[in-house]
């Protein structure tokens, strides 16, 4: 009987799985979300590169075909696109917290603002033109905002480097180089900033996440991330990755701990063929860009 006990107590244990170890939730997959994805323009035809969800919920999908931005309502009908022939090659996606759309264009070297409905406000970096100063990029992939307002640019492929500017678009500085040391990068893919200002930064063939102060000055790094591809940053300070190679979505807290970790490779549900960029709305719905399987996965906390 006493065996009986035990038997079943290490079985309860093991159930409880991450509430016993205290690891955070675990995802399920929306099945055939978006439902509009069939009357939007390209969609599944091209790479899905990066998504954002604006203040109403809405869905935005920067995509490598000829309509780049679509929107989709948080329940996956289709609402609009727009962008056609505005890009050469679609990378990065943010909302700041003004409600401005930044898309983030690796072909022609470009950081662009924009209104959710596709007005041009700003624009970062010269079209068509590679460089490493204050009025140039080389492929950048991603930005990012600080508390105070600030814009950092993760600048990228052809580069390895980090620029920052102030809130109304002054050149403040740029760090990093190529290498394998502290503060350099081989292609920086992806930034977020917490509520205190450090920034954390994908160093992705480099496979770790580096943190650095807002100047740029060296903090950590977290070398238990396989090759982060994708991050985004909640709220309530969890840092979600995504490993394009090894197929994976992680969760982790702010010291580098990992909380979680789902995925493998495949099409089906809750499996990824290159996960790449990615969002977290305002009710916990994780949105999951897939580079090879031109497609967008919805999960929800379980």
């Amino acid at each position: 009987m006493r065996l009986r006990l035990l038997v079943g107590a290490a079985c309860m244990l093991l159930a409880l799985g991450t509430r016993a170890t205290g690891e955070g939730p675990a995802f399920r997959p929306v099945e055939g979300w978006p439902s509009g994805g069939r009357s939007a323009p390209g969609y599944g035809t091209g790479a899905v590169s990066a998504v954002a969800t604006d203040r109403q919920g809405r869905v935005y999908l920067f995509q490598r075909a000829p309509h780049p931005v679509l929107v989709f309502q948080r329940d996956g009908t289709f609402v609009r696109s727009w962008g056609a022939g505005e890009f050469t090659s679609p990378h990065g996606c943010r909302f700041d917290p003004d409600g401005n759309l930044w898309l983030t264009d690796n072909g022609d070297h470009r950081v662009l603002k924009y209104t959710p409905e596709g007005k041009l406000l700003a624009t970062f970096g010269t079209k068509g033109q590679a460089g490493e100063d204050a009025t140039h990029f080389n492929k950048p992939t991603d930005v990012a905002f600080a508390p105070n307002g600030e814009v950092y640019v993760s600048d990228g492929y052809g580069n390895s480097r980090v620029v920052r500017f102030s809130r109304d678009g002054k050149y403040l500085g740029a760090w990093g180089r190529k290498g394998t040391g502290e503060g350099e990068f081989n292609l920086p893919h992806s930034v977020v900033i917490d509520r205190s200002g450090r920034v954390y930064v994908a160093d992705r063939e480099n496979a770790r996440v580096q943190v650095f102060t807002p100047e740029g000055k060296f903090l950590t790094q977290w070398r238990d991330t396989g090759h982060p591809y994708g991050l985004y940053l909640t709220p309530d300070q969890r840092l979600f990755l995504t490993d394009g190679l090894a197929n994976t979505l992680s969760v982790y807290n702010l010291d580098g701990k990992r909380l979680s970790r789902t995925g493998t490779t495949g099409t089906g549900p809750g499996e990824y063929q290159l996960p790449h960029l990615l969002n977290v709305d305002d009710q916990g719905a994780v949105y999951v860009c897939e580079i090879t399987g031109k497609r967008v996965q919805k999960l929800l906390p379980r």
